[in-house]
């Protein structure tokens, strides 16, 4: 259809076409949907079924390797995000290593405890 077929078109004609354009529109999207839909379960279905019978694994629990010289029981693993704390340490000129727990004392508290 031409743009010059448009133009000589009626009001109603117009609309009757637009509701013609809606409905085919409509009707595909639905179906494309429903495809979609049955591909999602079947993706779902392969890994679905593996992973809900089985846990997830545990991990041991990390022990913190860096102590806050000025308050003690602030620790950091050395994992995720640094804190504050650390990198105010840092800024302030300190290295890592400056900040290490001593593990010797450390091992000595938890047996004793």
């Amino acid at each position: 259809m031409e743009n010059d077929d448009w133009a000589s078109m009626t009001t109603a004609e117009l609309w009757r076409l637009y509701d013609e354009v809606t409905a085919v529109l409509s009707r595909r999207m639905t179906a494309e949907k429903a495809k979609l839909e049955e591909r999602l379960r079947k993706i779902e279905g392969k890994t679905g079924g593996q992973t809900e019978g089985r846990a997830r694994r545990p991990y041991p629990p990390v022990l913190p390797k860096y102590q806050n010289p000025k308050n003690p029981t602030e620790t950091w693993s050395g994992r995720g995000k640094q804190p504050r704390w650390l990198k105010a340490q840092l800024r302030a000129g300190k290295k890592l290593n400056d900040l290490l727990i001593d593990r010797s004392s450390a091992q000595r508290r938890r047996r004793a405890g």
